[in-house]
């Protein structure tokens, strides 16, 4: 049976990001002012300047902890309440409101409030980014518990599997592209959000950095410390999200006949 959501190669993603440089390049020099769009070149040149300095590696750190922190937080506590909605209706008719609450609240209004109530420290920080997310992944597994297929269940009753068995062989395979999804658009908005946090009230970290180079009306600087991360987001996404994911579905392959 092929695989009906095929995953591109190495040599295509390089390709494809390969082209999305080739537009940079065309962008900056239709513009001819590397103040509004400097090119890839001039990026990576103040990149490997901030790298020299020790700078990039300390911000991109700063900002990974706290992506790392709120993202475990947001998963843990995002997973608890998404299988409780799904597994009992009673708690998802009285509690399911408060999630659409959530997910509608601003994130920067989070955030503001987070800083007023707790303080401009890394507990404000953390608490805010994992608060945004968390009502997101709930839903998400929400949805999957609810998706799942009951034969599924009824043979796994019939053949009188244990509930330890039930949950690994049963449960968690059909669960698992809802924690994917939710895992891979965690990560993506996380980031986004911590920047955030980061150029409103924090000291380091790459969106303090964006702040203080946005200030300045340095493009190059904005975009060599934006592109770093995300390079690094790249290489997660590809290197360990994408394979983790190939194996935890690897049940679904059917071998040829």
């Amino acid at each position: 049976m092929p695989d009906s959501n095929p995953r591109p190669s190495m040599p295509v993603v390089c390709v494809s990001v390969g082209a999305l440089c080739v537009i940079w390049v065309l962008a900056a020099w239709a513009t001819h002012d590397p103040a509004v769009l400097p090119g890839p070149a001039e990026v990576w040149r103040i990149g490997m300047i901030e790298a020299q300095s020790g700078e990039l590696q300390r911000h991109i750190w700063a900002t990974l902890l706290r992506v790392a922190a709120a993202f475990a937080l947001a998963m843990a506590a995002g997973t608890v309440a998404g299988l409780l909605l799904g597994f009992y209706p009673a708690l998802n008719r009285w509690f399911g409101p408060w999630l659409i609450v959530l997910l509608n609240i601003p994130a920067l209004v989070v955030i503001v409030l987070c800083y007023l109530w707790i303080g401009l420290n890394e507990l404000a920080a953390v608490t805010a980014v994992a608060l945004n997310k968390m009502a997101m992944v709930a839903v998400t597994l929400r949805e999957g518990v609810q998706a799942l297929d009951p034969k599924v269940a009824e043979m796994a009753r019939v053949f009188r599997m244990r509930p330890l068995q039930r949950l690994r062989h049963v449960t968690l395979p059909q669960l698992w592209p809802y924690f994917a999804a939710s895992t891979r658009n965690g990560l993506a908005i996380i980031w986004k959000i911590v920047l955030v946090v980061e150029f409103l009230g924090r000291s380091d970290g790459i969106g303090f950095q964006i702040h203080l180079y946005f200030q300045l009306f340095e493009t190059r600087y904005v975009l060599a410390y934006t592109l770093s991360f995300v390079f690094l987001m790249l290489a997660l996404e590809y290197g360990a999200l994408q394979t983790l994911e190939r194996r935890a579905t690897s049940w679904r392959q059917v071998a040829p006949r």
